[in-house]
């Protein structure tokens, strides 16, 4: 901390500040979130200088945020060479065409919203379905004609409500975690939230999402021709899949299953061109796949993953997490969080709270983990005051912390998607109607009383 503490008032002018700036370089000059944070950071180290702090102990918080992040980065890593390998392989373009054969294109857009959301509960990781279904629905999706925001809006939206009601999940264990509630009766009180979101965004897709058929026709059976022509398609692809789902089901960690699936379609690779050196693979696990079909549109949506295309990501949450160490060890955001707690005494008004301060530690810091903790930690007492039982507390966390961090461009997960699909995060963030809804839904349970539990009972209306 500082050697004089900031003020309630001064924590939030500087609070605001970072804010302003992040929103103005990011979404008004459209710069990148990689420059908007180092300004902020400029910007914080000449407050930090003014209130006579030692940088020996912002180094040391930053380390100590960078730690967490140390997995998700190992994962990004190991996503851009999976991602390459399984289109090398033919992985996706199988998927792909199976895609076009079996989903029925007149409702592509909410077919893939339901897909995503059960391979999502299955797997518990919205990242691994984004990363490999979600690649092969993308391409179906974009040669249909579909609006890219769309479709990724709602890959995204189907992804995240699955990752959200897995037991299997990090981000839903966590929040459990940090309240000290049952795992499955936290994801049971999720249902009060997530359940009418979930099909407020079927409805809303239903909507956006329907295609002509007979005039895309044409152009599918051009797409197929042209990744049979280019690719092995077969049943056989779909083997990396079932040894996902049985990842999923022996409860392997994300980092163990993504290295066995990157050994898979290396196998697979090498079965399919016996000739092929391990130097190529190598390259192509760097580099990326670099698709040569000689259609443009194929091309440029083929041509994708490699280590190489998350180092962007991976230096934006270096920094990000690098800003979030120094704001915890200036302690703003605990300042401003103590200090309003004990204001909001009504239920409805503390859950508004909460959600707030989730969505405020995703926009300040952009770290999904850390939207649960921070005001988790700081507000357990408070809920346990007012006789709430600890699932409010942990499905508030979830609904304006985890699901969040998608709609953040300097976020880990929003980043994540952006890099993974080429789709900027504020052109797909108004079509991920599942993590716009679920705040939304969070404040309608707490107003109405449905859903709101308290120590004495399980389950009452307030």
């Amino acid at each position: 901390m500082l050697k004089k503490d900031s003020s309630f008032v001064e924590a939030s002018l500087v609070l605001l500040v970072i804010f302003a700036t992040l929103a103005y370089f990011v979404i008004f000059m459209q710069m990148s979130a990689l420059i908007a944070i180092l300004i902020v950071l400029m910007v914080l180290t000449g407050y930090i200088y003014w209130k006579d702090r030692s940088f020996d102990a912002i180094h040391k918080g930053m380390v100590e945020e960078i730690r967490p992040g140390i997995i998700p980065i190992v994962i990004f890593i190991l996503v851009g060479s999976l991602i390459a390998v399984w289109i090398q392989a033919g992985i996706i373009p199988t998927l792909m065409v199976y895609g076009f054969q079996t989903l029925r294109i007149e409702w592509f857009v909410p077919s893939i919203f339901i897909v995503c959301a059960v391979i999502g509960s299955a797997v518990g990781s919205a990242f691994t379905v984004m990363s490999t279904i979600g690649i092969a629905l993308f391409g179906v999706g974009v040669t249909l004609g579909l609006s890219p925001a769309l479709v990724v809006g709602a890959i995204v939206s189907g992804a995240v409500f699955g990752d959200k009601m897995s037991p299997l999940s990090e981000s839903t264990n966590l929040a459990a975690a940090v309240v000290e509630v049952d795992l499955f009766l936290h994801i049971k009180h999720l249902l009060w939230s997530t359940v009418p979101a979930f099909f407020i965004s079927l409805i809303l897709f239903l909507f956006l999402g329907h295609t002509n058929a007979s005039a895309s026709l044409t152009t599918i059976d051009q797409t197929v021709q042209l990744l049979k022509e280019n690719f092995f398609i077969s049943p056989w692809s779909l083997l990396p899949i079932l040894v996902m789902f049985l990842c999923a089901w022996k409860k392997i960690p994300a980092i163990a299953t993504i290295l066995l699936n990157i050994v898979v379609g290396s196998a697979m690779y090498f079965i399919q061109v016996k000739a092929v050196l391990f130097k190529q693979l190598a390259t192509l696990m760097n580099e990326g796949y670099q698709s040569h079909t000689g259609n443009v549109e194929v091309d440029i949506l083929l041509t994708r993953g490699g280590i190489e295309s998350m180092l962007p990501t991976i230096a934006l949450i270096i920094l990000a997490l690098s800003l979030g160490g120094v704001l915890i060890e200036t302690n703003l955001i605990a300042t401003v969080l103590n200090r309003l707690s004990p204001l909001f005494q009504k239920t409805v008004s503390l859950i508004f709270f909460t959600l707030i301060a989730s969505i405020g530690v995703n926009i300040f810091i952009g770290e999904q983990f850390l939207s649960v903790i921070l005001p988790g930690n700081a507000l357990k007492e408070v809920y346990a005051k007012k006789k709430l039982a600890p699932v409010v507390l942990s499905r508030t966390l979830e609904d304006g912390g985890t699901v969040i961090n998608y709609l953040v461009p300097w976020g880990i997960a929003g980043s994540f998607v952006a890099t993974t699909f080429g789709v900027p995060v504020l052109t797909y963030a108004p079509f991920a109607f599942f993590s716009l809804l679920s705040p939304l839904f969070s404040m309608v349970s707490a107003m109405t009383g449905i859903g709101v539990s308290y120590q004495e009972r399980e389950c009452i209306n307030e």
